[in-house]
Formats: structure tokens, C-alpha cells, sequence
């Protein structure tokens, strides 16, 4: 393909603060790059890390790649140090990658000061480095490290750096925005300046953007416009500081918004899944909000916003989120109308636009609920369980009445804290006394309750609480502060579920939140139709320990 997409994750990506890639996660990042349609892989800086250098040779026998070529970071020869006797440039012959991608210094301060070596030793240095590889049958990148801080203080010898590479065989030149300071019409300035005193053609040139003035994405798309064909990112922008150019938002820009081929055909629709899945393998959380691949990128919340979208989905969506796999989602808060009401239960499989005063009474006791602190925009089991209790024929039945509930926490001599939940219920017919200890005293209710409903519910036993979040509100008019608690909900079998709570007691908010979790599992649950034997009135006390 004419446009080269360099994907620098496992290298640049990876100097992230928190990052840190075994060689196991970084075969499995390189597979997913390559199943998005990268061009390049930058793999690591064989030599300098052990870690990277086993990467490579591991590499050659354990990846198959379809789409990207193998690319081995390292530096140029050091000043006074013949290229052959160089050991950086041997680990990068030996990590045997078709291509090899050379970091050099293009600001003569960073040569004179941090390489302490002179402007023209740092020239021989360039341009007899790129000649051993290339004569070594490597494709060879160079990046100019500092380039746009050299342009502004010695344009000269920035484009003499530049002019060396090119000279020695460099397919490609790449200005690195090193420290993030740039502004995009200051990117194509710097493009247009040195195309023109050195009569290349910007097709030669590459561009590397770091995101300190949060322009990397706009850097990288400007200098592209201007005729740039080789561009550098890390997913989902990892990096150190703030980060590098966002692959995904980059690559969505430059083929939606530019038109211009720059992954293979059945590639672009991956985006979402690769995103989140080296996320995953980072142990950094998806980031709900980013463009393209974030949960929320397609998530409408405003009444009027849904008013459009009800009549056609483009009216507020710059794209289909399909086309990068991803879904348009409507959020249910006080901001809500009919409109995103209809919308939201017509997505959980309810048809409430049937139904005009179920569906004015919904949307009224959303507003109602919101006001005093509930949050559905994240529980849509919750809102689902809501919608059901407006519709007769849809509505979940209780699978148990509350006759009282007891949290206790006790403090021991031992210095061990240990609590316990009592709670005594009715399923089907039956009284139910449990009891259950756990490791604090949502857990512990959340165990009695499972213990006393077991017998009749065995499908209970694939439930487990995922997750559980707790945020303190403040009060108005006077009031008093109350407790919004989200609990999530797994069965085992690859569903979660979201459901949630408020009250001014956190025990009673973390119920309301588990009731219809429980509630909500058990409706969904292919074996909630058989259930358990029907009961008389009688009575059974279980203890779980």
C-alpha cells in the first residue's frame, strides 16, 4: 500500500508509565497489530533490552504475519566507533528483521551537549550507519529525534541531518516531534520549509508525533495532508508523558474522513476489538471516552440529541459505528425524553412506543429517581427491570419477599474483623432464615441472600459479584448526603450485568443493588423456568459459613 502505517507500541508504547510487556505480551500485542493491517511493526531495541532481544528471536519462529513487516529499533553507530565493530548495529543485523528504523540526533545541541561529539562527526555517524544496513539488504527508517526543536534553532543543519540519511539509502526520513510542542499548522510549515530547501518530495519523509499540547492525532492527520506517507502512532496513544499519536484516531481519520487506503479491505472494522484487547494485555482499563473505540464514543444522553437519532441515527453520529465495530448507545438520565427512553428500551429487546403512557410513565420515574441521586446510565438492569414493571406482560416477579435483613461487623481481640448478614425471606411459600459471614458487609449480605435463595434457585451458584463501586452524594435542600452504590454482576458463562442502588445507608443502597442483580440474573437464566420445588409454609434456617 502506498500509505506505510508504523505502529511503535511495543517500543515507544511501552515506555508508558505502568507499562511493562512481558515477551508474551508482546508476540500477542504484535498478532493483533497485524491482524488491524499495520505496514510496520516496531518490535523493540534489540542489544540495549534482553527482554526485546528475546522478543525478536522468538519472533521468527512463533509469528506469522499477514499484514506487517518486522521492524528492530536501535541507534546509529557511536562517534568514533567504525560501523562494523558498532555492537548496536550487529544486535540489529542479528535480530535478522527485513527492516531496521535508526534513531539520530537532528538538533545540533543534543549532538554537541548530550552525544558531546560535532555536528559533522554526527553527519558520518547518519549517513555510514544507514549505508552498512542498507548494504546489509535492510530496509532502513531514520528517525530524527528533536526534529522540529532543530528546525527552529538551526533549520541548516536539521535538513544536513535529514540530507545524509536520504543520501545513504534511508527509504524514509521521520520527523520526530520529541518533546510534543507542536501545533499542526506549525507541522506543515516545518514539511513545506524543508521539502524546499532540499527539493525532496515529502514522500520520503515520515512524522512521529508525541501529545504534550494534546495535538498528536491533528499533527500526525496535517502532516499526511501535506504529502507525508509514512506516520507513526502506539495504540490507543500509549506512551510516555502524555502519550504518542493514537493509532486508532489516526488511522480513522486519515481512511473516514480523508478517504485515503491506508489499512487493507475487512481490516478497519477490527479497530474496537484490537483497542481493548491490548488494553487488556497493558492492564490499563479501556478508556470509556476515546474516540472511535471508547464505550461512550457513540453514546447519546441529551433528550434532544435522541429526538433526531429516533428519526435517523446519522443526524448525530459523524460515522457509522459499525464501520469501526462499534455501537451507538443511548443513556438514561434526568437529561432523558421519550424519545431517548424509546430508544433505550427498543435496544434491551422492549417495545415501549406501543405503549405511549407506560412510556410516559417511565420517563417520568427516571426523572424522578435521577433527581434523587439514581444513575441508570450505567445499570441497564436496573432501568430493563424498571421498563418490565411498567408492561404486564414483561414484568419479572420478585423470586423472594423481604421480611427483615441484619448486617453485624465485629471487631475482635485478634485485631480480625469479620462480618455477618442474618436475613429471613419468603420464596415460595417458605420462610427462610440465612446467615453468612463474608469479608465485609455488602459481601456478607450478599452470601446470606445467595444461601437462603439456593435451594430454590440453584443456577445462583454460576453468580458472582464482579464488581462494586460505591460514590457519595451530596445532599440539597438541606438533606443529609446519600450513597449511590453500582454493582456488577457476572454468571460465568461470559454475561455481566450492571444493576444499582441509593439510599442514605450504604448497606440498604448495596441491597437495593444486589435484590436486582439477583433479580435480573435469575429472569435472564435458562434454568429460571424450572427453578426449585414449589414450598408450603414452612420454615427452613440455612447457614453458610
Amino acid at each position: 500500500m502506498t500509505y506505510q502505517v508504523y505502529d511503535t507500541t511495543l517500543r515507544d508504547g511501552a515506555q508508558r508509565e505502568g507499562i511493562s510487556y512481558s515477551v508474551v505480551d508482546k508476540l500477542a500485542v504484535a498478532r493483533l497489530l497485524d491482524e488491524f493491517g499495520v505496514g510496520f511493526i516496531e518490535g523493540g531495541w534489540p542489544g540495549a533490552m534482553p527482554k526485546d532481544t528475546e522478543f525478536f528471536r522468538r519472533a521468527r519462529t512463533e509469528l506469522d504475519l499477514k499484514h506487517a513487516v518486522l521492524v528492530a529499533f536501535g541507534a546509529t553507530r557511536k562517534a568514533g566507533v567504525a560501523v562494523d565493530a558498532d555492537p548496536q548495529l550487529r544486535a540489529l543485523l542479528d535480530a535478522e528483521t527485513p527492516a531496521v528504523c535508526l534513531v539520530a540526533k537532528s538538533d545540533i545541541r543534543h549532538v554537541e551537549r548530550a552525544l558531546r561529539t560535532t555536528g559533522a562527526e554526527n553527519l558520518k555517524m547518519v549517513a555510514e550507519s544507514v549505508a552498512h544496513l542498507v548494504g546489509q539488504g535492510r530496509r532502513v527508517f531514520l528517525d530524527c529525534e528533536h526534529f522540529f526543536d532543530g528546525c527552529r534553532h538551526d533549520p541548516a543543519y536539521t535538513a544536513s541531518v535529514v540530507d545524509a540519511a536520504l543520501g545513504a539509502g534511508a527509504e524514509v526520513v521521520v520527523m520526530c516531534d520529541t518533546n510534543g510542542g507542536m501545533l499542526p499548522s506549525r507541522v506543515t510549515a516545518a514539511i513545506g520549509e524543508l521539502t524546499d530547501r532540499l527539493g525532496v518530495a515529502p514522500t520520503r519523509l515520515g512524522i512521529h508525533c508525541q501529545n504534550d499540547t494534546s495535538c498528536a492525532v491533528a499533527n500526525t492527520v496535517a502532516a499526511v495532508e501535506a504529502g507525508v506517507e509514512h506516520f507513526q502512532c502506539t495504540a490507543n496513544g500509549y506512551g510516555e508523558r502524555p502519550g504518542n499519536a493514537d493509532l486508532f484516531a489516526v488511522v480513522a481519520n486519515l481512511q473516514l474522513k480523508l478517504g485515503l487506503p491506508v489499512l487493507p479491505d475487512g481490516c478497519l472494522e477490527q479497530m474496537v476489538r484490537v483497542s481493548h484487547a491490548i488494553a487488556e494485555i497493558a492492564n490499563i482499563a479501556p478508556d470509556t471516552h476515546q474516540a472511535y473505540v471508547g464505550a461512550a464514543a457513540f453514546a447519546h444522553k441529551a433528550g434532544l440529541h435522541a429526538s433526531a437519532i429516533k428519526v435517523d441515527p446519522v443526524l448525530y453520529n459523524h460515522i457509522d459505528p459499525a464501520v469501526v465495530g462499534n455501537d451507538m448507545r443511548i443513556l438514561v438520565t434526568e437529561m432523558a425524553g421519550r424519545a431517548s427512553i424509546e430508544l433505550k428500551s427498543r435496544e434491551l429487546g422492549l417495545d415501549l412506543a406501543g405503549h405511549p403512557e407506560a412510556l410516559s410513565r417511565v420517563t417520568k420515574r427516571v426523572k424522578d429517581l435521577e433527581a434523587g441521586g439514581w444513575s441508570f446510565e450505567a445499570a441497564d438492569a436496573s432501568f430493563e427491570l424498571l421498563i418490565r414493571n411498567e408492561l404486564p406482560e414483561a414484568a419479572v416477579p420478585r423470586p423472594f419477599a423481604l421480611e427483615s435483613y441484619r448486617v453485624q461487623v465485629e471487631h475482635r481481640e485478634d485485631g480480625a474483623v469479620v462480618s455477618e448478614a442474618t436475613v429471613k425471606i419468603r420464596v415460595r411459600g417458605e420462610r427462610v432464615i440465612a446467615t453468612a459471614e463474608g469479608n465485609g458487609p455488602v459481601n456478607a449480605l450478599d452470601e446470606a441472600l445467595r444461601v437462603g435463595l439456593l435451594r430454590h434457585y440453584p443456577q445462583l451458584r454460576g453468580f458472582e459479584l464482579a464488581d462494586y463501586k460505591v460514590r457519595i452524594l451530596e445532599g440539597s435542600h438541606g438533606t443529609g448526603a446519600v450513597t449511590r452504590v453500582l454493582v456488577e454482576t457476572a454468571n460465568g458463562a461470559g454475561r455481566d450485568w450492571t444493576t444499582v442502588g441509593v439510599h442514605p445507608n450504604v448497606v440498604e443502597a448495596s441491597w437495593h443493588a444486589l435484590v436486582d442483580a439477583l433479580t435480573y440474573g435469575l429472569a435472564h437464566s435458562p434454568e429460571s423456568a424450572r427453578g426449585g420445588r414449589e414450598g408450603g409454609d414452612h420454615g427452613s434456617v440455612v447457614t453458610a459459613g
